[in-house]
């Protein structure tokens, strides 16, 4: 499952801490495709993950292209519609595979690009971006390889849009996509997600853990890298939860607040007769979006 590796450090590609921030005695790379139905039914994992053990590491997503390789060599569309169906209903995570058969991605490289030129506009409007494309890939059944898709995956994410076409055709962000694609290579990722930990001593080894597994395994990992089990910190109050994040998942909510799914549906159903979410069906399952208070 887990993997040693000695020899390996941290990529130096890869940017180092923020100046001015507190550095966290681990770091952890986890590769991803914005194409990949496992990624993005790793999302409620990787929120708790955070939530409860973010004061302990920094976390980088790294771009792999696995699978847009993987597509890129004649996967049958029936096949992908298939396999994301059945991957819907094992993560919990809507993803409608239906959009292989209907809006085939055009370009399997140009939501990897996209999601560097966002970078370029802060690490903070990467990750909304990335979210806002798998949103609109997953749930919308949207060619995300499709500019005009792109640029209102920026608008949603609140990017500057003129700056973020122009970084899309940029030198800067193919290099940083081939930046990522290089640590890719040195880390020996074969698929994706494949989440990988580094401490600060430079004499241990690395751990990777390729595929997804349950929450458990990972908070374990990171106890093992710290050398210690330290207490979670508690998930924030629901409303402070939904009020970050604005888009989510009844999975997404029921994984942070360690209740079943239904618990998460009764708690989200109380803030929806108080008008604080509104319930958004899709096809396997709920997301809920959270209602802005209007300025008095």
């Amino acid at each position: 499952m887990s993997e040693k590796f000695a020899g390996k450090t941290a990529p130096a590609c890869a940017d180092s801490q923020p100046l001015g921030s507190t550095k966290k005695p681990l770091e952890l790379y986890l590769f991803i495709d914005p194409l990949c139905p496992e990624c993005w039914g790793l999302e409620p994992i990787v929120k708790k993950l955070t939530i409860e053990y973010g004061r302990f590491f920094t976390l980088r997503h790294i771009l792999s292209g696995k699978w847009a390789t993987w597509r890129a060599k004649g996967t049958k569309a029936e096949a992908l519609a298939k396999a994301w169906e059945w991957i819907a209903n094992r993560s919990g995570m809507s993803c409608d595979g239906s959009v292989w058969l209907e809006n085939r991605i055009s370009s399997p490289f140009a939501p990897s690009l996209a999601i560097k030129a966002a970078e370029m506009q802060g690490k903070r409007a990467g990750l909304r971006f990335l979210r806002k494309l798998q949103e609109q890939l997953f749930l919308e059944k949207q060619n995300v390889a499709d500019l005009e898709v792109l640029a209102e995956c920026a608008t949603e994410a609140g990017l500057d849009v003129d700056e973020f076409l122009r970084d899309m055709h940029s030198p800067g962000a193919a290099k940083a996509f081939q930046c990522d694609l290089k640590i890719t290579s040195e880390m020996d990722v074969e698929e994706t997600p494949t989440l990988v930990l580094f401490n600060e001593n430079i004499e241990d080894e690395g751990i990777k853990i390729s595929g997804c597994y349950p929450y458990e395994i990972y908070a374990e990992l990171i106890a093992e890298m710290l050398g210690f089990h330290p207490e979670p910190s508690p998930p924030p109050p629901l409303e402070s939860f939904l009020g970050h994040f604005k888009f989510v998942a009844t999975k997404e909510v029921a994984v942070v607040y360690n209740w079943t799914i239904q618990e998460a549906e009764t708690e989200m159903k109380k803030l929806q007769l108080k008008q604080k979410v509104e319930r958004v069906p899709v096809k396997h399952g709920t997301f809920w979006r959270y209602i802005e208070e209007s300025e008095p």
